[in-house]
């Protein structure tokens, strides 16, 4: 992937999108220059010093982190400056239309979201190597669930907020797996480009925006225009501070769908490694999540669970897709084509009642926290992010080790 031809594509990218296409490819090959320069430093530092100047900033503030590499601080400055465009009550706004949803979001995350971005060998390398979704699909989807749980807080994403935390925290865990891998020897650049990079980090957004929105419409799920653009806005905040540089960063919908479509055109053939994941994902995690709410017992309940999964994934990605991740065709696909407009129906007429769509989101704002210790509950799983998994010795960014 050094050079341009080697990308699948790439001049059909460059000729369909122009601009948007050169920076598309161009951001294969560029990682997270910031977030590198910062573990780069860390890495000559005592095991555990580096996250703990790393923490002490997020907490306290840059100033107070005594001997602070300049690395570290160039990336506080970055943090600590609010865009001018930046609108904390949209976002807030948007927290709230999410989690009024909640249980949709949930299932169209796994089932369209992920399973979508498993449509790329490469992007999905990273994990491949890693290990760690396949054999802890679980554990790694509650991970992926507390750090949403922290974003989707009104105030969040505020400078003193939990979610801008632990948005940066995600971002570092990635700078490390990028230096782990690099340096391990197992990453080959010449043919896949820069470890987790802009290009694909820009498609991350677009999974928990564009793709699951549009996997919530066929559901039922109806936004207005307004709630559209304020959950685009919030990705895009979102975005900035997971380190996608401004060219990739999606500010509309139609960004959105540009990225949605550059990343299927450029993709390189999904692998056996990409089924695993898909396998574990659909059948150890969402299809025990989705056995949980039937309401019946018997040994054979995991199995209803994995066809309704299975089902659904299809329904998102369609037939074609589908079997290219091994997913099985069950009649199930059909479900959202069955319920979606009924759904639908009941949401528009609720939405026009005068306070009931304010009274659901505070009603599912105050709920949530429950849902989530009640999953956590279920799986044994007592931390947030991977830095802070008891397992994680060996996972290149344990607090103790970077």
């Amino acid at each position: 992937m050094a050079n341009v031809p080697q990308i699948p594509n790439a001049a059909e990218a460059v000729a369909r999108y122009g601009k948007a296409g050169r920076d598309w490819i161009a951001g294969t090959q560029i990682a997270d220059p910031p977030a590198d320069a910062v573990v780069a430093d860390f890495a000559t530092l005592p095991p555990g010093a580096g996250m703990a100047m790393l923490r002490a900033a997020l907490r306290d503030g840059i100033d107070t982190v005594e001997a602070a590499p300049q690395s570290l601080r160039a990336l506080f400055a970055e943090i600590d400056h609010e865009p001018h465009w930046l609108d904390h009550d949209r976002l807030d706004r948007a927290v709230g239309h999410i989690v009024r949803h909640t249980a949709s979001y949930g299932i169209v995350l796994g089932a369209a979201s992920l399973t979508a971005g498993a449509m790329n060998a490469v992007a999905g390398m990273p994990l491949v190597l890693t290990g760690r979704y396949t054999s802890q699909a679980a554990v790694r989807s509650i991970e992926v669930g507390a750090w949403l749980q922290e974003i989707l807080t009104p105030g969040g994403l505020r400078r003193d907020g939990a979610g801008l935390a632990t948005t940066v925290r995600v971002r570092m865990i990635h700078a490390f797996v990028r230096r782990h891998l690099l340096s391990d020897g197992d990453w080959d650049t010449e043919a896949w480009g820069a470890p987790i990079p802009q290009s694909y980090m820009a498609f991350t957004i677009v999974e928990f925006g564009r793709i699951a929105l549009a996997a919530m419409h066929q559901l039922g799920v109806r936004y207005t225009r307004a709630e559209l653009d304020d959950i685009y806005h919030f990705w895009r905040y979102v975005g900035r501070l997971n380190g996608v540089a401004e060219e990739l960063n999606p500010v509309t919908e139609a960004d959105q769908i540009r990225i949605a479509e550059l990343y299927a055109l450029t993709a390189v053939e999904p692998d056996d490694g990409d089924r695993d994941f898909v396998r574990a994902l659909t059948h150890d995690y969402l299809a025990r999540e989705i056995a949980e709410l039937l309401p019946f017992g018997g040994a054979w309940k995991h199995r209803v669970g994995v066809s309704i999964i299975n089902g659904m994934t299809r329904a998102f990605l369609g037939d074609a897709n589908a079997s290219r991740l091994g997913v099985a065709d069950t009649p199930f696909k059909h479900l959202p084509r069955v319920i979606g407009p009924a759904v639908g129906g009941v949401n528009e007429v609720l939405a026009r009642i005068p306070g009931v769509n304010p009274l659901r989101t505070r009603r599912a704002m105050a709920n949530y926290p429950g849902l989530m210790a009640e999953q956590r509950s279920r799986y044994g799983v007592h931390h947030d992010l991977v830095d802070a998994a008891p397992d994680s010795a060996g996972h290149p960014a344990a607090a103790h080790s970077a």
